[in-house]
């Protein structure tokens, strides 16, 4: 059985002391691949952002808040891992200038500049060893299969999970399984937690056999 990596809900990137960017991601998805991949008999370890949801127990849970924290933390982790899940919805973007204390409101037009934040799933699949494997996650509004498929050759995945934005905060999922050639291996609709077992059953027989 492998030990297995999975990043696990949102991040956050302070704007000052109280404000921040993020997304609503519950870590639903993350906490049902952990607990099937645990069912499976593999060992977990979870890079989670702030959620209020609960992991499994078995799981060893690394908490982290901001899309740099969970680069390195998911690094350090991936190291003494057979292989990674990308379930996690880092913030992609990052205020250039963060404020030491809190914005006053002034009346007038607030302008933000903002700077892209390290891809974390990217950086596993260029820096994984010939004997570890990635499973990256791809969350689209439009154009779901070819944004995927770009995807999963610029973060160098070994499959890719093409999902839509109404699996934020959702019970519900509705996924497409890309191989590392861009094929739909697998089309899964349902509970997060049937998709979950679906999802690893089938990461076991195309990626975790090598391992």
């Amino acid at each position: 059985m492998a030990r297995i990596l999975i990043t696990s809900g949102p991040t956050r990137q302070y704007l000052d002391p109280v404000r921040y960017l993020t997304n609503a991601s519950s870590g639903r998805m993350g906490a049902a691949l952990a607990a099937a991949a645990i069912h499976a008999g593999h060992e977990v370890v979870i890079v989670s952002g702030p959620v209020s949801v609960a992991y499994p127990a078995a799981a060893t849970v690394i908490p982290v808040i901001t899309t740099d924290e969970m680069l390195v933390a998911a690094v350090n982790a991936f190291e003494d891992c057979d292989g990674a899940i990308g379930a996690a919805a880092p913030c992609d973007y990052m205020p250039h200038l963060v404020l030491s204390q809190k914005m006053a409101k002034t009346g007038e037009p607030l302008k933000l500049e903002l700077i892209e934040t390290a891809d974390v799933v990217a950086t596993l699949g260029q820096t994984k060893r010939r004997d570890q494997w990635v499973v990256g996650f791809a969350l689209e509004t439009e154009d779901r299969r070819f944004r995927a498929t770009v995807k999963l050759e610029t973060k160098h995945c070994d499959l890719m999970v093409s999902n839509g934005p109404q699996a934020i905060d959702s019970n519900q999922n509705d996924v497409e399984l890309l191989d590392a050639k861009g094929n739909v291996i697998a089309e899964i609709h349902g509970e997060k937690e049937y998709v979950a077992k679906e999802l690893i059953r089938h990461i076991g027989e195309h990626v975790t056999c090598r391992t």
